[in-house]
């Protein structure tokens, strides 16, 4: 399966823009491929402005977001892998989704355990969600 992360930023960045908000995004900036001006990077992570009076030529695929922005005038392209992406937020009120690496789409699903004896039901499994309360 693919990664549910990508169509969440966008369904929230959309949300968050429709409702005349600033996205911001959280980012891991130690992670590979990730394009951000280093020296506004502190203790490995950059919060980025993603509004749309903000950037130049947003674009969001599964595999990453991108867009140019000027950093104290000067321009620089930005490149952020989606699995670099922690956080989806609007700055004025904080509502927005944190993701953790369970999201990732191609981790290998568990082992499937020994079947079941004929005759015996399958004990239910209680799973809490997976989705986190950001306030």
């Amino acid at each position: 399966m693919t990664s549910l992360r990508p169509y969440l930023i966008r369904a929230i960045y959309e949300w968050i823009v429709d409702n005349d908000l600033t996205p911001y995004v959280l980012v891991d900036a130690e992670r590979d491929d990730v394009q951000v001006p280093r020296q506004y990077v502190q203790d490995g992570r950059i919060v980025l402005n993603l509004s749309p009076n903000a950037v130049v030529g947003l674009e969001m695929d599964n595999e990453a977001v991108s867009f140019q922005a000027r950093f104290r005038g000067t321009p620089m392209q930005v490149y952020l892998p989606v699995r670099a992406i922690l956080a989806i937020y609007a700055q004025e009120t904080g509502k927005g989704m944190v993701f953790d690496e369970e999201m990732d789409g191609d981790e290998t699903p568990p082992p499937s355990g020994p079947s079941e004896p004929r005759g015996e039901k399958p004990k239910a499994k209680s799973k809490r969600p997976a989705l986190k309360v950001v306030k």
